[in-house]
């Protein structure tokens, strides 16, 4: 098993970030509009990206004292049964996001794509905290010919 693993501090209070990573609403806002669900352990969050698809959350784990988690329950193959994990920890003025994907057969060139888009999406998460805008999809970071 292979993990995407990313750090990122974002100059904001622990709850802010929180509030952008757990809710439905703080997601549409830096990683795609087209987000949906209920924002509830056991609950699952839609993802959609247009004619790219999408990905559908389990949500497993939601603490405000700064850990997130989902398994991945629809999607591309490569993505199901994979589980996204958010620890949040706050450190003087930052809150540093150490986020992981974790549970990757192999690393391929889609796991080199997404590791790639995983980085542009928590620049959006950062932009969105410290600035009240991100940039979620469809108004991402274009990184290569699968966008």
């Amino acid at each position: 098993m292979v993990d995407i693993l990313h750090r990122v501090g974002v100059v904001a209070p622990l709850d802010d970030v929180y509030r952008a990573v757990a809710t439905p609403e703080g997601l549409a806002g830096w990683w795609t509009t087209d987000t949906v669900g209920k924002s509830a352990v056991g609950e699952q969050v839609a993802f959609r990206f247009g004619a790219a698809g999408g990905f559908d959350m389990e949500v497993l784990t939601l603490d405000p004292s700064g850990h997130i988690r989902w398994r991945v329950v629809e999607g591309p193959e490569e993505w199901v049964g994979t589980e996204v994990d958010w620890r949040l920890d706050q450190r003087g003025d930052y809150t540093v996001v150490l986020f992981t994907h974790e549970g990757w057969r192999e690393p391929g060139e889609f796991m080199h794509h997404c590791s790639t888009k995983w980085a542009t999406f928590l620049m959006s998460l950062k932009e969105l905290v410290e600035t009240g805008r991100g940039r979620p999809a469809p108004d991402d970071v274009a990184i290569s010919d699968w966008h």
